[in-house]
């Protein structure tokens, strides 16, 4: 994929106050610390797209990315949304914060219907942890169609890493059938953003092909 546009559109309070969902559209969340804003930037090719903090707990909104793109050089434009969400996790705001946050997430997650798919981000360094998990089994259990994102594979050793995942795989398969699908990644090695941005690719296509036919 070839990154043509990437614009930052609105910060949203709930799902009922985003853009139009006029187009297939991306989520991106993950525990307050696992470096999602610099995923973002990685991905978009823009250093400042998503601003990044060493505050756990920064991004307090919806915040929606126009981003146009084609799938090489003159192909046929794609238009989608990128979002990044409020991280998960121990981020220093009150209970009656942390609540509002919550509702604010599961109203938009279950409830925003051009939501093509949720990049869960998972910090590789580290072995399965009780949130992470429970998050994602969460989005089972709604039926959220996602993906678990690897990050700061470049903090530790390849070995670690692959250890890592392995277990956090062998955590979920404990309650899955079959594993979502699954990217390792780094921010500043641009590791994992060629397959991320070919899925997103692909299911645009498929996002425009049910458009067409519904």
């Amino acid at each position: 994929m070839v990154i043509q546009k990437a614009a930052y559109v609105i910060s949203s309070p709930d799902q009922a106050s985003c853009p139009k969902p006029d187009r297939p559209e991306y989520a991106f969340i993950g525990r307050s610390n696992v470096g999602k804003s610099s995923l973002i930037n990685m991905i978009t090719g823009q250093k400042q797209l998503a601003k990044t903090s060493a505050t756990p707990g920064k991004t307090q909104l919806i915040n929606h990315f126009d981003i146009l793109s084609r799938k090489k050089e003159n192909a046929p434009m794609q238009s989608w949304y990128l979002v990044d969400l409020p991280g998960y996790g121990f981020a220093k705001v009150s209970a009656g914060q942390r609540k509002k946050w919550e509702k604010m997430i599961e109203g938009y997650i279950r409830q925003r219907e051009n939501l093509v798919n949720l990049f869960v981000l998972v910090d590789a360094r580290h072995t399965p942890q009780p949130l992470d998990l429970a998050f994602v089994n969460k989005m089972g259990e709604w039926q959220v169609p996602f993906g678990i994102v690897f990050t700061k594979a470049d903090k530790e050793t390849q070995k670690t890493v692959a250890q890592n995942v392995r277990l956090f795989s062998e955590a979920l398969l404990k309650q899955w059938e079959e594993l979502p699908p699954m990217w390792v990644t780094s921010a500043e090695k641009r590791l994992g953003r060629d397959s991320l941005l070919d899925f997103i690719t692909e299911m645009n296509v498929a996002y425009s092909e049910r458009q067409k036919n519904s």
